[in-house]
């Protein structure tokens, strides 16, 4: 069921064109008229995409009142490929240069020997393939949110998602925008008259010997995604030194927790990366090392409570992309209990709100006055992580 049944896993987008005000039995038909059953079989070396009703991988039955509740359309994208395993081609290799060289072992096969072992090593991958054994399938599930103009991507990397993405701009003309840090804090940027800030802005130095250099950042494009990586480790910094609840721009508050997992790069790749799984990795010695020393947060766990919802999911820093997000639900898990959609559709809306908001309340002292406040402050929280603890007198 996609984004209806389980923990959820996203990337979100925001949903330049068409301007669509309402889903109707025409995109249905769309959904049908580019599945996956009329895309064909993949023959070898090729990849077929399509859509499905987004049950399940086989799942072909798309419908109104399926694929369709208020302004939201769920299905799947299917990513078929036909591909034979190496290590099959190199047997098969070693079989018909054997075979060739019976009288003569370890002979050098001439040109032609060489011509002939490859086109039979081809045709047998062309005979053996033609069944589908080889055959694999990829599901990704998509779910648009009309009102919002998002469109979320249930993961698959990134081959997957750009091919995503092909198909929906053919299908449905859908222009996209991937809502990652950077593009989230330009977003906010402009919406309040920030634009000499975010001209200004360059990574923020929290170590008297670092650089500001950020391994992961590509230097030759415009890419300000290492402002996710500074919001997880002002959250962090807020969370335990300032407090566990954040004022929202909307006058509601979160109350914020990293749990479970924290993944840490050094931004000057000038040490390893090191991931840490904990019920609670921040408290944890090598972890307090870790930021101490220098390296930045890239991925988190958090547990995110707020109007009475809590949520509990693993966020990227540059991507802004979700993983294993769970929301606490009246329904539970079934989503085909009356009103179950519903309820998840509405749960994952606020869970995005939240992050949104939360991103927010970081911009709005990253590109103000405050921000030159936060930064001394977090840098000596560093310096006492980076100190080891004072032994007690004997």
């Amino acid at each position: 069921m996609g984004f209806f049944a389980g923990r959820v896993s996203f990337d979100r987008f925001r949903v330049e064109s068409p301007d669509l005000r309402k889903l109707s039995e025409k995109h249905v038909e769309l959904l049908s008229q580019f599945s996956v059953a009329h895309a064909g079989a993949p023959s070898l070396g090729e990849t077929k995409v399509g859509f499905t009703a987004g049950g399940h991988l086989l799942d072909a039955d798309f419908g109104l009142e399926k694929n369709v509740f208020g302004d939201v359309l769920h299905c799947g994208v299917r990513i078929d490929t036909t591909k034979v395993p190496a290590a099959l081609r190199k047997a098969w290799l070693l079989m018909e240069i054997q075979a060739l060289t019976a009288d003569n072992p370890g002979r050098r096969l001439t040109k032609a020997e060489r011509q002939q072992v490859n086109e039979a090593v081809e045709q047998r991958a062309q005979d053996e393939s033609g069944d589908g054994r080889f055959r694999r399938m990829q599901h990704v599930s998509i779910l648009w949110d009309v009102r919002q103009r998002f469109l979320y991507l249930g993961g698959g990397g990134p081959v997957a998602t750009e091919q995503c993405l092909d198909l929906l701009s053919r299908a449905f003309e859908l222009s996209v925008q991937w809502l990652t840090a950077g593009r989230l804090a330009h977003a906010w940027c402009l919406e309040n008259d920030r634009t000499a800030s975010w001209e200004a802005l360059a990574p923020a130095v929290f170590h008297d010997a670092a650089s500001g250099a950020i391994a992961w950042v590509n230097d030759l494009s415009a890419n300000f995604d290492f402002l996710g990586n500074e919001f997880l480790l002002w959250l962090w910094w807020h969370l335990e030194a300032e407090s566990d609840t954040i004022s929202l721009a909307d006058g509601s508050e979160v109350v914020g927790m990293l749990n479970r997992t924290l993944s840490l790069e050094c931004p000057e790749a000038l040490s390893g990366k090191e991931t840490i799984t904990a019920e609670s990795p921040v408290r944890l010695p090598e972890a307090m090392h870790a930021i101490g020393a220098g390296k930045l947060p890239r991925k988190s766990g958090l547990v995110l409570a707020r109007q009475d919802h809590q949520h509990d999911l693993v966020i990227q820093a540059e991507t802004f992309s979700v993983s294993g997000a769970k929301s606490q639900l009246s329904s539970g898990d079934d989503a085909e209990k009356p009103g179950g959609r519903e309820e998840r559709m509405d749960a994952l809306r606020h869970l995005v709100e939240t992050l949104d908001l939360l991103f927010a309340a970081f911009c709005q002292r990253r590109f103000g006055k405050p921000w030159k406040r936060d930064v001394e402050e977090i840098r000596r929280w560093l310096q006492k992580k980076a100190s080891p603890p004072k032994r007690s007198a004997a």
